[in-house]
């Protein structure tokens, strides 16, 4: 006798619906499994049936009298080939019938035969209600004939497990999940969350117990885009649907990859959005698999402001063979540390389905590593510190699973629902507390350059003065300017002073060209922290009155030397003239 999901909790007490003629056995589900069927209802005995008197009519009968969807595999020794009795009937239903046995039979003797091994489809007994489009909305469930809400038990549904309803609805990606709040307790179907990962069938994950709640499950899925195959919700194979002339027909509409040939940032940056995720990371042609599977027949052209992809516009380009898209989105902006002077430290808060929460530990595993993911995600550098806050706030909260943060590339992923709300928040303190500060030359500095690519100029014997300054996030504090050269360094300290400090040097030299920094210092939160500036290269020039020197001395050495160019020139010019008479004598002679 097979016993399908149809458990119900009625004033304390269970009832049990089983068929009573007909059995699947051995298969994954309680829609799978070795056709067997009573064969001698005085005995209450079971026999196989034979693949060669079973067709797609009786499949049909069967998976309706097990409360399962249509037949999608009809095969013979699917789920083993025992030596078990067979039935010695051949079937011949019309399709229409409430039972297998209520089909007319012909006597049919076989010697030998391999059985039927049937796999009917999930039962469309799952649905989003409520929201803009079928993939989103409250999610309902048809069980024991009655469609009600679905809540959760033990308080661990994810964006994970949320996933797997979208799978099963054939809609895209898990975009948000949460609970919605109802005034007045109603009745709902109980659901297991680890059941529902496992199971091939919401409806096996259907739990006894309180019959009533407060709460009810809501899921947002992407309707027309998902990504498979990744290491979470931002990452995988891209595809699309790739009939949307029908949306009524559900049935007529089928997944498809994109070609890489055809997709380009633009392209990435809408579905990323659409998908509730941060900008594309990486775009790389079959970087999550290279199936052959169908491929999307047409060029996408966005603009990158799209909402979604199949908002924009598309040109018809058939392709022969290409790789399909890999795409990895980064994070969303779903964090931050809020109330204190810096986004760096704080009370951890996520924002979720729009709406910004502190942050509370699930499993009671928070520590360092937890919020080193923090910092790190938030480019703050690694964690200094984290605390649990003594108060609860007056709001609701995230609740989060610790030990999922710590590998999760998506925080989002790691949020779980619940409606308790006495807690403690999460304090995080990050190394890269304070804001760089900067270093520039005072307006009041006499004999200075402008600045020029983080460098200035300054006339020998000149006094120049460098400026230290932060943002004004905390009191007090100090400023160290760090001099140094190739060959030696040395620094000064001063007190910040209005978040600023200035450095004076008077009677400037050859010896202080070289390169500045400035690195503030504070203690604050129990903690020493520092930030340091970029640097500033200084180079010493000569004096004006050094210049106008060199300038005069230059000058008389030229004249002295066109004077003495002048002498030499005369002396030869005369010795050539005092010579003229005798070699003209002696050329008579000749």
């Amino acid at each position: 006798m097979e016993c399908f999901p149809s458990l119900k909790h009625s004033s304390k007490v269970l009832e049990i619906t089983c068929s009573d003629s007909v059995r699947l056995v051995n298969g994954t589900g309680l829609c799978s499994g070795r056709l067997e069927v009573k064969s001698n209802q005085s005995n209450q005995s079971w026999s196989s049936v034979c693949e060669d008197d079973f067709d797609q009519q009786d499949a049909e009968v069967v998976c309706r009298e097990l409360g399962c969807g249509a037949p999608s595999v009809l095969q013979g020794a699917l789920y083993g080939d025992l030596e078990a009795p067979m039935w010695t009937k051949e079937f011949q239903c019309g399709g229409h019938e409430s039972a297998l046995l209520d089909c007319d039979s012909s006597g049919s003797a076989r010697d030998a035969c391999s059985p039927v091994g049937l796999t009917c489809s999930d039962p469309d007994d799952v649905r989003l209600v409520g929201g803009a489009s079928r993939c989103a909305g409250g999610l309902e469930l048809k069980h024991h004939g009655d469609w009600k809400a679905v809540d959760n038990p033990d308080s661990t549904w994810d964006l994970k497990v949320a996933a797997v309803i979208c799978r099963w609805l054939d809609c895209g990606s898990c975009i948000s999940t949460g609970k919605r709040s109802h005034s007045s307790e109603q009745s709902v179907w109980w659901i297991s969350s680890s059941c529902v990962r496992a199971k091939p069938a919401l409806k096996e994950c259907v739990t006894t117990g309180y019959e009533f709640s407060t709460t009810s499950l809501e899921i947002t899925c992407s309707d027309s885009v998902r990504l498979v195959n990744g290491t979470g919700l931002c990452s995988g194979r891209l595809e699309v649907k790739s009939n949307q002339s029908n949306q009524s027909d559900q049935s007529n509409q089928s997944w498809s990859s994109v070609c890489e040939d055809d997709f380009d940032q633009q392209d990435a940056e809408v579905v990323c959005r659409e998908l509730g995720c941060g900008a594309p990371s990486v775009l790389q042609g079959a970087l999550y698999g290279d199936l052959e599977a169908p491929m999307w027949t047409k060029e996408f052209q966005c603009g990158g402001n799209e909402s979604a992809l199949l908002d924009c516009d598309s040109s018809g380009s058939a392709r022969d063979a290409c790789s399909p898209v890999g795409l990895t989105c980064s994070d969303p902006d779903t964090i931050r540390l809020g109330g204190e002077a810096s986004r760096c430290a704080g009370t951890l808060e996520m924002r979720n389905q729009l709406e910004w929460r502190p942050v509370a530990d699930w499993d009671s595993g928070w520590d360092q590593t937890s919020a080193d993911v923090v910092c790190r995600k938030l480019d703050c550098g690694s964690a200094v510190s984290t605390t649990f806050t003594e108060n609860p706030f007056d709001r609701q909260v995230w609740w989060i699973k610790s030990s999922c943060v710590r590998s999760a590339a998506v925080l989002l992923e790691c949020v779980v629902t619940s409606a308790l709300e006495i807690y403690s928040g999460l304090d995080i303190i990050c190394s890269d507390l304070l804001a760089q500060p900067i270093i520039s030359p005072s307006p009041s500095t006499n004999g200075v350059s402008k600045a020029k690519q983080q460098g200035l100029q300054v006339l020998m014997g000149s006094d120049f003065t460098i400026a230290c300054s932060t943002e004004p996030q905390y009191p007090g504090g100090s400023f160290q300017l760090i001099f140094s050269t190739s060959n030696a360094a040395r620094n000064y300290t001063l007190p910040a002073v209005n978040h600023s400090a200035r450095f004076l040097f008077p009677a400037v030299d050859s010896a202080h060209g070289g390169e500045y920094r400035c690195v503030y210092r504070l203690y604050v939160f129990s903690h020493n922290f520092s930030s340091e500036s970029r640097p500033l290269r200084l180079t010493v020039s000569a004096s004006l009155t050094e210049l106008i020197i060199r300038s005069v001395v230059l000058l008389l050495g030229m004249m002295f030397l066109i004077a003495a160019l002048c002498c030499t020139s005369k002396v030869s010019r005369s010795i050539r003239t005092r010579g003229e008479p005798f070699f003209g004598a002696r050329r008579e002679e000749e």
